[in-house]
Parts: C-alpha cells; sequence; structure tokens
C-alpha cells in the first residue's frame, strides 16, 4: 500500500467521519460509502452524517472526568467531531450537549465539500478490500452484518434512547431550573417529586406495557443504556439512586432537596426540545404518554420523539483487532466505531480518529504507533486489543489509563494529575501524525 491509494471507510457515522477526516487533510483519497438515505435504520431519522440517534449529550467536558480527557486529547489532534461539537454546543452545566441539527450539518458539510473526500451513498454488502476501515457502528445492516458474522465472531445486544417533549407543552410552574451543585448554571429543567409522586410512578412504570423487540434479553443490554423500566424492576429506590437522584438540588418551592428528582437535558439550539435525562425505555408509546405524563410538570407534555429500542452489534474485538484497530489478519483493514466494542459518541469518534490516523501512518510506509496507555486514547486501544473473556461495550474511564505513580488522596487531584501527564504525553506523541507527502 503507498499513500497514493484511495481508502474506502464505510460508515458515514461519527467514528467513520473521523476517520475520512483524518485520512483527508493528511493528503489520502477516500471514498465514504453511506446507505443513507436510500436505506436506514429504524433509528435513523437525519439525512446527514454523524446522526446522534440517543443522547445529545457527549458527556463531561472537565478534566477531572475521563471523557472529558478524551476529548481534549481529541481537539489536539484536530477531530472534526470535537471542532462540530464546540461551535454547536448548547447549555448542559459541566457536559457538552449540542444542537443535533447543527452538528449534522457542520460535519456533513466538512466533508462534502473537501476535494479528497467522494461520496457514495449506497449500502455496502460486503466487507472492502484494504485500505479500508469498517465504522457501519451498531446498527450495521443486516447484509454487511452477515459478512461480518461469517468472518468474525459477533456479539449483539440493545439498546434505548430517552424520549424527547417540546418546552412549550411543559408546564413551567412545576418545574425549576438548575444544574447540580450550581455548575454550569440553571441548564436543567428540573421536575421534584414528594415521596408520594416518587412510588406511584414507581408502580406505574414497572407494570406498564413494553414494546417487544424480537431477540431481545433482559440482561443483553449494556448497563449505561438499561431502560429505565428495567432499572427500576431491581428495586424500589433504585431509579432514587440513579437518573432520579435529587443530590445537589434545591426546589424553591419547598427550599428543600426533592425525594426524587427529573431532569430534561435541552436538546436543540432554539431550546424548544428537551429529553428525559436517564429515560430510555422501550415502553410502548402510548404508555410513554401515560406513564410519563405523571412525572410533575410533563402532565401535558408532547412527544417529538419517544423512546425506542435498536439492536446494537459489536466484535468480540480482542484476538480480532490490534490497539490501533487494525485487523491482526489483515494488514490495511480497520474497524471503528461502536462495532468495536467502544461504548458512546466520544470513544466511537477516537476510534476512528486513531484508526484514521494509524492507516495514514501505514500509507506513508511507517511502522504501527499506538498511542501510549498513559493517553485515553491508548487505554481504548488496549481496551479493544487486550485478552478478556468476557469483553463488552465500554465508555473510557481513569481505570482503563495507567495509574498514576504518586499517591494522591483527593480523587478530583488525582484524576487531573491522570490527565495534565497525558496531554503532556499527547503533546510528544503529536508529530507522529504530522507528515509531508511526496
Amino acid at each position: 500500500m503507498t499513500a497514493s491509494d484511495r481508502v474506502t471507510v464505510v460508515g458515514a457515522g461519527l467514528a467513520g467521519c473521523e476517520a475520512a477526516w483524518q485520512l483527508a487533510r493528511r493528503g489520502i483519497a477516500v471514498t465514504l460509502v453511506e446507505m443513507k438515505p436510500a436505506k436506514r435504520t429504524p433509528a435513523h431519522s437525519m439525512e446527514g452524517f454523524a446522526e446522534l440517534v440517543c443522547s445529545n449529550s457527549l458527556r463531561a467536558n472537565a478534566l477531572t472526568n475521563a471523557c472529558g480527557l478524551l476529548k481534549e486529547e481529541m481537539r489536539r489532534l484536530d477531530s472534526l467531531i470535537l471542532r462540530a461539537a464546540d461551535e454547536n454546543k448548547i447549555p448542559a452545566g459541566g457536559a457538552l450537549a449540542v444542537d443535533r441539527d447543527g452538528f449534522s450539518a457542520a460535519i456533513t458539510g466538512a466533508l462534502r465539500t473537501h476535494p479528497l473526500i467522494e461520496i457514495r451513498m449506497e449500502e455496502a454488502l460486503s466487507l472492502p478490500e484494504p485500505p479500508a476501515i469498517v465504522a457501519t457502528g451498531p446498527l450495521t445492516s443486516d447484509a454487511l452484518a452477515a459478512a461480518i458474522a461469517a468472518r468474525f465472531h459477533t456479539l449483539c445486544f440493545y439498546d434505548a434512547a430517552a424520549p424527547i417533549v417540546t418546552l412549550d407543552s411543559i408546564d413551567m410552574r412545576r418545574v425549576f431550573r438548575a444544574s447540580r451543585y450550581g455548575k454550569g448554571g440553571d441548564d436543567y429543567l428540573n421536575c421534584p417529586m414528594t415521596k408520594d409522586e416518587y412510588f406511584a410512578f414507581y408502580e406505574a412504570l414497572i407494570n406498564a406495557r413494553t414494546a417487544p423487540v424480537h431477540g431481545f434479553e433482559e440482561t443483553s443490554v449494556f448497563e449505561g443504556c438499561m431502560p429505565v423500566e428495567s432499572m427500576a424492576r431491581r428495586g424500589p429506590m433504585a431509579l432514587a439512586f440513579g437518573p432520579l437522584k435529587p443530590v445537589g438540588l434545591v426546589d424553591p418551592a419547598t427550599n428543600r432537596r426533592p425525594f426524587a428528582n427529573v431532569q430534561l437535558r435541552q436538546d436543540d439550539a432554539a431550546a424548544t426540545l428537551y429529553n428525559l435525562v436517564g429515560f430510555q425505555t422501550r415502553l410502548a408509546f402510548g404508555e410513554q404518554r401515560r406513564v410519563f405524563g405523571m412525572i410533575p410538570g410533563l402532565e401535558n407534555a408532547e412527544f417529538a420523539r419517544y423512546g425506542v429500542m435498536h439492536r446494537n452489534t459489536f466484535l468480540q474485538s480482542p484476538g480480532i483487532l490490534s490497539a490501533t484497530f487494525e485487523v491482526l489478519e489483515t494488514p490495511g483493514l480497520y474497524f471503528a466505531g461502536q462495532i468495536t466494542g467502544v461504548e458512546g459518541y466520544v470513544e466511537s469518534a477516537a476510534s476512528g480518529l486513531v484508526a484514521g490516523l494509524s492507516l495514514a501512518r501505514q500509507l506513508h510506509g511507517l511502522p504501527a504507533f499506538p498511542f501510549p496507555t498513559t493517553t485515553a486514547l491508548g487505554a481504548l486501544g488496549r481496551h479493544v486489543s487486550s485478552p478478556n473473556r468476557a469483553y463488552q461495550p465500554m465508555n473510557i474511564t481513569f481505570g482503563l489509563i495507567d495509574d498514576y505513580p504518586e499517591t494522591i488522596r483527593n480523587k478530583a487531584a488525582r484524576y487531573e494529575a491522570i490527565s495534565r501527564r497525558a496531554l503532556g504525553v499527547l503533546d510528544q506523541c503529536k508529530g507522529a501524525f504530522e507528515f509531508e507527502w511526496n
């Protein structure tokens, strides 16, 4: 393979878009293959690239959070996804949340207008020949999923998306604006619950009718996307200690902390839509109107989108992929995104960044350069490539990154020290991916 080879990137989700961008900005011609709009999955609704099908939040932004560190590492490597996110951010406390439409439009425009990127709107029915990156995500089409399954052992689980309601249908007399502990200002709408309201809601929720999902098993849902009704069945107080926890909040109507609290996060730049934080669900649509209408302030809520469940597919990556996301037995063929077993928007984009950078080095005749495991990017690569008999989708955590050698008892200070070390290491590594083409 040489730098003159045209790379095929399959899938224009977060990982595929990031990979195509990283290759093209290094002078490599890319064919980006995307099956929308000719064909789409039940979870897709937008025409553009990098569609956010679940939450609009890219999670925490601070360096005391592993996802915040991962985002900063990506910014320093000119991530298209992070650039679009920063340009289209909307209020979300300490998190980075985006306007979905603006975010997708920025990424779509950047790729469609790049002179080295050719867009082919068609379904990929088989694995591409190297050099290539497969970034078809957790919603890989049946034909390609079958081709991948024929070559690799794949696993499936089911993911759930939270509903979105319109702002003008919320009874603002019953809700208040605040972020936990005052972080980020008044970015969230809060629906406070009394003890009686909470347990009435709990009983209705655990007895509500759910929509059938073919092949669904309760144990096959990734923990981070557990449907709210499934979480509730773990015990009467599971929600009060989970997505409905009231800590860090004071209801101005009572000047006390609520017994439980439902938070709504802004979902668009115009602040006309809000999603129910932590309310991924597979309840039937009518049941969502009835049960979620018991939440104070949502009695007459209009649903811009109901919660849904959809299939997620991922590889048993250990033993299949290297730390640079390359297929061990097929040089030049890479996978990226949630299909590799990284979990979350940022992690998916990060894997696309690593795959794109790594393939660029390979096409230039340079040896593989895995990111050090003192960085969040390197820790993700280790996660997908290290032996693990119980391999499951994983968000970035500080537990995946090399521990700090010195004892720092304060957790926030320790995490920030790990982050500062990671960014220092990353800055020393950046030169490995900045080179001129002959």
